[in-house]
């Protein structure tokens, strides 16, 4: 793979990620970054763009979708509803920093498209907990 293809693989991994679907977006970028064809700068950049827009994807769904949430096929079970929106009503927008957590991220991003939170503000918040996770990963990296 070139550079570029392995930057792409890293973003589509990155959007998957941040999305309902499993995605392992860190081991990818771990691997562009052993392979050492791109800068830390560049595969953080791209992983972080692509979560980001990924999760933006999230907030489509919620903001679209939000009142088929009793379908069973809605992407956030009716418990992690509950749990994302009492939590994104005590905290605001701020809970969005924890975007980035496994479990806990992809439910936060959906409610703030079901609440409406508006995408200006969405957008930096998330984005900044994107990149402190890879630029832990990418630390990571360079240390072993």
């Amino acid at each position: 793979m070139s550079g570029i293809g392995e930057l792409a693989g890293l973003f589509v991994s990155a959007l998957v990620s941040a999305t309902v679907l499993p995605g392992v977006s860190e081991a990818v970028l771990a691997g562009v970054l052993a392979l050492g064809t791109s800068t830390t700068t560049v595969a953080v950049g791209v992983a972080t763009a692509g979560n980001t827009l990924g999760s933006v994807a999230n907030w489509l769904i919620g903001r679209y979708l939000g009142r088929f949430r009793d379908h069973p096929r809605f992407p956030v079970s009716p418990e992690r509803y509950e749990r994302a929106v009492a939590a994104f009503r005590r905290w605001g927008a701020p809970i969005l920093l924890l975007s980035w957590v496994p479990l806990v991220g992809d439910p936060l991003t959906v409610i703030a498209g079901v609440l409406r939170t508006p995408l200006w503000l969405f957008v930096p918040i998330v984005a900044l907990a994107k990149l402190a996770r890879y630029l832990v990963v990418a630390g990571a990296v360079t240390l072993f």
